[in-house]
């Protein structure tokens, strides 16, 4: 098994290596010239259409409305890598990270426009009515049979993945992190996690959807609110910690305290990883979410879709990152790393409840989370094997969160991460084939 582990980790470095972001960022930027900066100057439009959208269009086939299948999107990307994901890459490749994490948003939201109005445009009906879409589906009707069997192995990774990012990695993050904070057993967190995950993933997608709506900007605003406070407090600080993510961006980090330094290069690297970790662009993930709208608009959801990148990294890593560099505990010495550094940060400007806010953030970011993957792995089950995967996927899903709250899990992380980067490689092709249909619909619906 050792050996099994070291192998997985090896091919896990190489698949999110340099040819994999560049590949990511480079379509991002591709599909950004070719819409012509659209994603940026739409959106205003994107977050009204959001508002606008949040009742079902009854008369239009679909099953979530268009802001809760973007809330049902959030809550699979919204996550760990938000509070964890973002002091890793501060930690590791210094202020300057911060900045790529923001430049890999502003890509990542042409590539979720294009994901979202492909995915309607090419989305299907099964027999019992459900509406699917997604890489799997525009692969396979954009670009023909010939191509089907891509769409095949984007399904079988998003499956399997569902089970290891979605649920298990995520179960054992929430029940890592109440203990701790609030003295809550993990056996205790793993019951009521079977208990609340059953009773909202088998009512279906639509329950899934309204949870979503609910619990995603509930959250949300819960953590902001906090960072802002934090920062608020620190106010002082703020001109300095931007001229440092700036000026550290293009120059590196000198070595300070317990940080061991960084180059522009690892600055760039963490920032771009722990980016696309975070707001799953050029994965194809929150591409099924958005394919469930009650809406035949799809360049209007494709405005919706793009929010995500921007919601996810631009205004919540933001958070995490500005309260961590205010604190200063980055460079300290015997410095932490992931959550606890964050957890940390906001304990030194609210003693006595930060770390507990922390710990509770995460929790709600890992349950949110495991709901959203369950959207994502179940349509890629249908595609799989047929409606009739659907029940027993469900029963499944909600049977393996427990275990994964109850054992370790370094093995599951890396073999999940290898799934993600093979998700994305069918995408990413699917995209770039695909892109003369899309500046065609974007470009007359500007018209």
């Amino acid at each position: 098994m050792e050996e099994f582990s070291q192998f997985v980790k090896v091919v896990d470095g190489y698949v999110w290596g340099p040819v994999m972001m560049a590949l990511i960022l480079g379509t991002g930027l591709y599909l950004t010239f070719g819409l012509r900066f659209l994603p940026w100057t739409r959106l205003g439009e994107g977050f009204r259409l959001t508002w606008k959208g949040r009742t079902k269009n009854t008369y239009v086939h679909g099953e979530l409305s268009p802001f809760q299948a973007l809330m049902t999107a959030l809550a699979a990307t919204v996550g760990v890598g938000n509070i964890a994901g973002v002091a890793t890459a501060i930690f590791t490749g210094g202020p300057g990270a911060l900045f790529w994490m923001w430049c890999t948003a502003m890509v990542g939201m042409a590539t979720k426009y294009a994901e979202t109005v492909l995915a309607q445009k090419y989305r299907e009906v099964t027999p019992a009515g459900h509406v699917v879409g997604g890489p799997m589906y525009y692969i396979k009707n954009g670009l023909g049979k010939k191509w089907a069997w891509l769409g095949t192995l984007f399904a079988l990774f998003g499956g399997i993945c569902g089970f290891g990012i979605g649920t298990m990695t995520q179960s054992h993050s929430i029940a890592d992190a109440l203990p701790a904070s609030v003295g809550i057993p993990a056996g205790v967190s793993a019951a009521v996690m079977f208990v609340l995950i059953a009773v909202v993933i088998l009512g279906g997608v639509s329950r899934i959807g309204s949870v979503s709506g609910k619990l995603v900007p509930f959250m949300s605003i819960i953590y902001i609110v906090c960072s802002v406070i934090v920062i608020a407090m620190n106010i002082d600080k703020v001109p300095g910690v931007f001229a440092t993510i700036f000026h550290d961006a293009f120059t590196g980090s000198a070595a300070a305290g317990g940080f061991a330094g960084s180059t522009v290069m690892l600055a760039l690297q963490m920032g771009v990883a722990r980016g696309i970790f975070s707001n799953e662009a050029g994965l194809g993930s929150a591409a099924m979410a958005h394919a469930t709208a009650t809406t035949e608009d799809h360049v209007a959801m494709g405005y919706v879709g793009m929010l995500g990148p921007f919601i996810d990294t631009i205004i919540i890593c933001t958070m995490t990152g500005l309260t961590i560099l205010c604190s200063g505990l980055w460079t300290a010495d015997g410095a932490l790393s992931g959550a606890p550094l964050t957890a940390a940060a906001f304990e030194s400007a609210l003693p006595g409840i930060g770390s507990i806010m922390v710990s509770v953030c995460l929790a709600m970011f890992a349950f949110s989370t495991i709901l959203g993957w369950c959207v994502y792995s179940e349509r890629c089950w249908i595609y799989l094997l047929g409606d009739k995967a659907l029940k027993p996927f469900r029963v499944i899903f909600v049977c393996v969160v427990p275990i994964g709250a109850l054992m370790s899990l370094d093995l599951v992380w890396d073999i999940a991460d290898v799934l993600n980067a093979l998700m994305a490689v069918p995408n990413l092709i699917g995209l770039l084939l695909l892109s003369p249909v899309l500046f065609k619909i974007s470009r007359e619906y500007d018209r």
